[in-house]
């Protein structure tokens, strides 16, 4: 077999023409760039005696047929045929199929394959047939034994990969309806599908997704997380791809429930929002909005969350939910927060809805229900201290417990926390019972400020010395002539 750059003959061309994109690409990545010629042409051959195969396996003479159409598939491999040995390969395989001979159609899957200087696309065609097969087999341990000689034929073949990618989902899919979902997650972590260049983008999603959603049903989600960054966000931004971004970004919310990322769950929540699928269905794009105010309350004050709020603030579609617009504008408000009147205003309708306003499991009656209440509590907390900093300079200990419901040691916990994050400056007098909210400056702001300040006296110092000096030569002037 010779290879050569030269451009096939006419005829080959227009058979490549008649290929899918797909066959293309792995011809392409099978033979590194380069075309394999052709030495000898067997269709008139393989015209002539596939018939004849086909006729002695129907009379039952099973191993004529198979001796026949090997030593026919020597013939074109060896002539370098490609067509006609896929065309070989392919009724081997579907006489067995024929003769439900399983155990003969894997053997002869393997030897195929094992041959020397074996014909990669006569491979891909045959392996495309037996994956037919699998819906067909009698039983379920003869299709796993199938299933197990192709992903066995097509490991490490980039020409088959899409192939192997397929049989493989196929097989975790029936590890997990016999309630195997950690076997069925260890198989499809071995595909790295973001790699496979012939694929198409709709299907390594797809298959991504899958992933994700096992490593989630097993509660590995550090490793969800891990394959959650191989999918790019660009690609569902064609509207027709909606349905694998509502899943992506519900497997996102899931992560981010367990890990307490309420600032990334209510970023996800807005995807969906904006998805139009969502935004066609009036109930459910309302309960995703109350989805996102919960969550950007929940999170924690920080640059990224302050501008998030005021930017959910102004969606039109929270004037049909006044209520989660209420609690918006309570965070956004520079004013103390009353526990007590909060709770009163809107623990029911959030906690469990009212009539014409369906709750959201937020704030369920669960234990992560409850923790997230909890939280949203301690966010009240954080926005009245974040307040008491802007407008007081000095505050007695006692006083600000009574202004946030708190005992003085929750108060200087809550304040602690605070300040080690950042979120305030304070200073605590533990004797005195005093908080000193007074920002504490840099040293070395302080000295450039007393450098500047240094500087400008010294300019005021010259600037009077050069007047006086001046108002000094005036009047010597103007009294030198008036003494003579």
């Amino acid at each position: 077999m010779t290879a050569s750059t030269d451009k096939p003959s006419t005829p080959r061309k227009k058979e490549n023409d008649g290929k899918t994109r797909e066959e293309k690409i792995n011809e392409i990545m099978a033979d590194g760039a380069v075309v394999v010629k052709m030495e000898i042409d067997y269709s008139e051959t393989c015209d002539k005696k596939l018939p004849e195969a086909q006729a002695l396996a129907a009379k039952g003479k099973m191993n004529e047929a198979m001796d026949m159409l090997l030593s026919l598939e020597k013939q074109t491999r060896s002539g370098a045929d490609t067509h006609s040995t896929g065309r070989v390969l392919v009724t081997i395989v579907q006489l067995c199929f024929e003769a439900k001979d399983w155990d003969q159609l894997n053997e002869k899957i393997i030897d195929i394959v094992k041959k020397r200087a074996q014909l990669k696309q006569a491979v891909a065609k045959m392996v495309t047939e037996c994956c037919t097969f699998l819906d067909k087999t009698p039983d379920k341990p003869t299709m796993m034994k199938l299933i197990d000689t192709l992903r066995t034929v097509t490991a490490g073949k980039i020409y088959v990969e899409n192939e192997r990618a397929r049989l493989t989902h196929r097989l975790a899919m029936i590890h997990e309806k016999d309630d195997n979902v950690a076997e069925a997650a260890k198989i499809m972590q071995e595909l790295q599908v973001e790699t496979y260049g012939s694929m198409e983008r709709q299907e390594k999603v797809e298959l991504i997704l899958e992933q994700m959603r096992l490593c989630l049903t097993i509660q590995d989600y550090i490793r969800a997380t891990i394959i959650s960054k191989k999918i790019s966000t660009r690609f569902f931004e064609d509207a027709k791809y909606a349905e694998l971004k509502l899943k992506f970004y519900g497997y996102l919310i899931e992560l981010g429930q367990q890990e307490g990322d309420y600032l990334d769950i209510c970023k996800n929540y807005r995807q969906l929002h904006q998805t139009l699928t969502i935004q066609e269905d009036p109930v459910t794009n309302i309960q995703t909005m109350k989805n996102v105010v919960l969550y950007v309350c929940l999170a924690k004050y920080d640059n990224e969350q302050s501008d998030l709020i005021h930017r959910v603030e102004t969606e039109k579609l929270l004037e049909e939910i006044p209520k989660y617009k209420s609690v918006v504008e309570k965070f956004t408000t520079n004013e103390l927060i009353s526990q007590a009147a909060f709770c009163d205003s809107f623990e029911k309708e959030l906690r469990e809805g009212v009539e014409g306003s369906k709750a959201t499991d937020v704030f369920a009656k669960t234990e992560a229900g409850e923790k997230r209440w909890s939280d949203l509590k301690s966010r009240i907390v954080e926005h009245n201290i974040r307040m008491m900093a802007k407008y007081y300079i000095r505050i007695r200990l006692p006083r600000m417990a009574k202004l946030l419901a708190l005992t003085e040691a929750e108060t200087e916990d809550c304040l602690s926390d605070m300040v080690v994050a950042g979120v305030v400056s304070a200073k605590t007098d533990r004797l005195e019972g005093i908080i000193d909210f007074t920002e504490q400056q840099d040293p070395l702001e302080n000295l450039n400020s007393w450098s500047c300040n240094t500087n400008k006296l010294m300019d005021l110092v010259m600037k009077a010395t050069h007047l006086i000096n001046k108002e000094e030569m005036v009047h010597k002037h103007l009294a030198g002539p008036a003494t003579e």
